[in-house]
């Protein structure tokens, strides 16, 4: 019998761990840290062999595959030991594709790839089809092949995911645009980051589609040093000479039109988002007809310009999954309110010289969210009226409340990751909410 070593048991652990154990493989799950209490009743639940708070080097060593979690990164002294060893040490993704034969739509980007995906997998499944949605949303894919066997699934993945893939092919990619992000994972350099995110369509053959954004000069640009095999299909907000472009609201592919008007998403980087699912459920097979049936349909994704409330005349937003600049850029190009802005956390190496302009024209306030404020306040001390700090949510809020006034918008919208004062973006996001009905 093979033997596995799991590496971390969230939900791509946990999902490996499963699949391993269906396909006959001793598992061992090891996790540095405490197991969440849900996924370690699923491990006893399954007769699963676990540890926590440590790994044990003698039982990763004598595996014959290590399944590393996403959120491991390679400088842990763990896969260090694991690496000089010549051990064999694959991504969940890598491990689940090697047991499924479905057909697969995958989607990474810096931003937009949650709202590509849940796009792509809402139009498929209004229109009948049948298809799973998972990766990096929901369920993991490990646990979809071994629990939702499906003909067709749509992933979002992210670069830590597509790090150790070997042979991960989809047969539509979608590239949604590439910037500065997680650059701390990367040794600061945004080459290798790039690299990463290109594992989407690196093994793609003639016969698949990449699709991805003209707009974007880094994808442009990396696309020059390693070239996709698959067909290429594109999408712009302004080039006309792209595959689908926009015009005046309306989505323009050949002689195809769809009104992004009707869709209960705004903003530019949602008519982005769409062109691109749009090009991948056309590409798969769905008519116009049944793509712009079910385009009004799609609702806006947790945690991202999320709107939440309105409080005697102040609206709240939730944008906690905005978690690099670029994302703080889309939010703040779609305000038209003046704005409270909510942000801060851990920064992954961020330059906020593009959001100087919306600062200026647009923020009345900010409103410094966490123990990492230099870098914040350095670079807006000079371009809004008024700069808060904030140890927690709650005094965030209670901050806000007191800057606002009726007509005014108070957006979190963070631009760094969450891990100083929460478990993750999602947490952040729900103690945002949860504070702001506290005020109704």
């Amino acid at each position: 019998m093979n033997k596995i070593g799991i590496l971390g048991a969230g939900e791509s652990g946990i999902g490996a761990a499963i699949l391993a154990k269906e396909k006959g493989f001793e598992v061992w799950v090891s996790d540095a840290g405490l197991i969440a209490p849900q996924y370690k009743s699923v491990l006893e639940s399954e007769g699963i062999p676990f540890e926590e708070n440590k790994h044990t080097l003698e039982k990763l060593f004598e595996a014959d595959i290590i399944m590393k979690s996403p959120g491991i990164p390679e400088k842990a002294e763990v896969i260090k030991v694991l690496r000089k060893r010549d051990k064999k040490i694959v991504s969940e993704i890598e491990f689940a594709y090697s047991y499924t034969g479905a057909k697969i739509i995958a989607v990474t980007g810096s931003n937009g790839k949650t709202t590509t995906a849940s796009l792509i997998f809402h139009l498929l499944s209004k229109a009948g089809v049948n298809v799973g949605l998972g990766g990096n949303i929901g369920k993991s894919f490990a646990w979809q092949v071994a629990r939702n066997p499906m003909p067709l699934y749509v992933l979002e993945i992210s670069s830590f995911q597509l790090d150790d893939i070997e042979s991960f092919r989809p047969d539509i990619a979608v590239l949604t645009n590439i910037t500065e992000d997680h650059l701390d994972r990367y040794d600061y350099k945004l080459k290798n980051y790039a690299t990463s995110k290109f594992g989407i369509c690196r093994f793609q053959t003639e016969k698949d589609i990449f699709i991805w954004n003209t707009d974007d000069p880094i994808t442009k640009e990396e696309l020059s040093f390693q070239p996709s095999m698959g067909i290429q299909k594109t999408f712009s907000i302004q080039d006309p000479l792209a595959d689908i472009f926009s015009s005046s609201g309306n989505l323009i592919m050949q002689n195809e039109k769809y009104d992004f008007l009707t869709m209960q998403i705004t903003g530019k980087h949602n008519e982005a988002n769409t062109m691109a699912a749009i090009l991948a459920v056309r590409a798969y097979g769905l008519s116009p007809e049944e793509i712009q049936k079910h385009l009004p349909s799609f609702q806006a994704i947790e945690h991202r310009l999320e709107k939440v409330a309105t409080v005697n005349g102040v609206l709240f937003i939730n944008d906690s999954k905005a978690t690099n600049v670029d994302a703080a850029w889309y939010a703040l190009e779609c305000m038209t309110q003046p704005v409270i802005w909510i942000a801060g956390g851990v920064d992954k190496g961020n330059d906020y010289t593009s959001l100087i302009s919306f600062a200026e024209e647009k923020v009345k306030a900010l409103i410094i969210l966490g123990p990492y404020k230099e870098k914040l306040e350095s670079a807006f001390e000079d371009k809004v009226p008024k700069i808060s700090y904030a140890s927690d949510m709650k005094e965030a809020i209670m901050i806000a409340k007191t800057l606002s006034r009726s007509g005014d918008c108070v957006l979190l919208s963070p631009c760094c990751a969450s891990f100083d004062l929460f478990k993750n973006y999602e947490d952040r996001g729900k103690q945002f909410k949860e504070n702001v009905k506290n005020l109704i």
